[in-house]
């Protein structure tokens, strides 16, 4: 609705869009709206996204101005410094943000393996290594319970 009524005098304010579907669906598609708004309503435009390729919107079109919240790294560890600075983000925290989410950390050990996996040029066709399947610690396999009747 927000792209059918927007005209040149509106701020239109958009998080995650494409956000719930495909990762190459959600990028068309928040790709298309930022076009769309820029070229067709050129509205002002908050556009919020994880969508790091979207950046190169800014090299192809003028009005286009990226910006990202500031953080610095400690420790393997992100502080946010609560500022909007120009330029796209550089590197992606999301490891780091599920581990303030309180993530386990073999999971997120296991996501890191999989990430660089992923990273690497060849990473995306194929599946990352495997890992052997570990008992938790002090769980116990049950025998099944025998019928009395």
């Amino acid at each position: 609705n927000i792209v059918n009524n927007a005209t040149e005098w509106s701020l239109v304010i958009l998080d995650e869009i494409g956000r719930g579907t495909s990762t190459f669906d959600g990028l068309s598609i928040a790709w298309s709206v930022a076009e769309f708004l820029h070229d067709k309503v050129k509205s002002r435009t908050l556009f919020a996204t994880h969508y790091h390729e979207l950046t190169k919107l800014a090299e192809e079109r003028s009005g286009v101005c990226n910006f990202n919240v500031a953080v610095r790294e400690w420790n393997d560890q992100i502080i946010f410094l609560r500022k909007i600075v120009p330029g796209g983000a550089d590197k992606s925290y999301g490891i780091q943000v599920a581990r303030l989410a309180g993530l386990p950390t073999e999971i997120l050990d296991r996501a890191k393996e999989i990430l660089s996996h992923l990273e690497r040029p060849d990473g995306a066709a194929a599946q990352p290594a495997k890992r052997k399947r570990s008992k938790r610690a002090g769980s116990k396999i049950e025998k099944p319970q025998l019928d009395l009747l």
